[in-house]
């Protein structure tokens, strides 16, 4: 009787765990729902940005969501997110795959995975061009007085904090608008990274990116994923097949211009 209700427990366990695996695969949920969700936070072009007016998102991130939801042969759904939500987000599953041009830090990495790399980068600073003597070196930045803007919840200011704890801190909580306020002379710079400062000094003719080939620090772009390493093999060669093709190259030189 004792071994029938041991054999009888470990069936009803094994089973729970197979119901738990089988929820837990990320690839045969999205292929079961026709739909991949991808979380962006559209404040970060050339990545992803979102048109206020139409809500249309665009971006080199946003080109490949596109281009990964055809190769799974489902229909795409973008997920509004943002920096400071962007781990719970991914932790309540309200998203597959965030794309946005987000950096690999190994403190979130405790909590999720990314994907392969698919872009090099590092933190440079962007301001009015009149400054850009000013702004050379962390030491220069590194002042009482020195205004430096920063976007909330990311890695920019992660960096500003450890790094510059000496200069004048602004956490400004709309990325869109935040190189505006350099311009107006509301703050004197950002450090970001050197692929946004590329990016937003051809938008902006009064910044100027700084060192952008010389970055302060090393860093990569990849995409955050649940912690599914089925999916994660998926998507990885995915984008592996992208880097390689020439698929990648293509939007990058759109977006990025290289």
């Amino acid at each position: 009787m004792t071994r029938r209700r041991f054999l009888l427990a470990s069936l009803v366990a094994s089973c729970a765990l197979a119901g738990q695996t089988a929820g837990a695969d990320q690839l045969d949920n999205i292929l079961q729902r026709g739909e991949l969700r991808v979380g962006t936070t559209g404040d970060y072009l050339p990545f992803s940005g979102k048109d206020p007016a139409s809500g249309r998102y665009q971006g080199l991130d946003i080109d490949l969501a596109e281009d990964l939801a055809r190769a799974l042969g489902v229909r795409l759904r973008l997920v509004p997110t943002s920096w400071p939500a962007l781990m719970r987000d991914q932790a309540a599953d309200k998203f597959d795959i965030a794309m946005s041009g987000i950096s690999v830090s190994l403190e979130r990495q405790k909590r999720a995975l990314y994907s392969i790399p698919y872009l090099n980068d590092g933190k440079t600073p962007i301001a009015r061009c009149e400054n850009q003597r000013r702004f050379q070196t962390l030491a220069q930045i590194n002042q009482p007085g020195v205004k430096l803007a920063v976007n909330p919840g990311g890695t920019n200011e992660r960096f500003a904090r450890t790094n510059l704890p000496q200069a004048e801190l602004t956490v400004f909580p709309d990325n869109t608008r935040i190189f505006q306020q350099i311009i107006d002379g509301k703050a004197d710079l950002m450090v970001t990274d050197a692929v946004e400062t590329r990016y937003q000094q051809k938008l902006h003719p009064a910044l100027c990116a700084i060192h952008p080939e010389r970055p302060f620090d090393f860093s990569q772009k990849a995409y955050l994923l649940p912690n599914d390493w089925r999916w994660k093999a998926w998507v990885d060669q995915w984008l592996s097949q992208r880097l390689q093709d020439g698929g990648f190259a293509r939007l990058s030189a759109q977006w990025l211009g290289q």
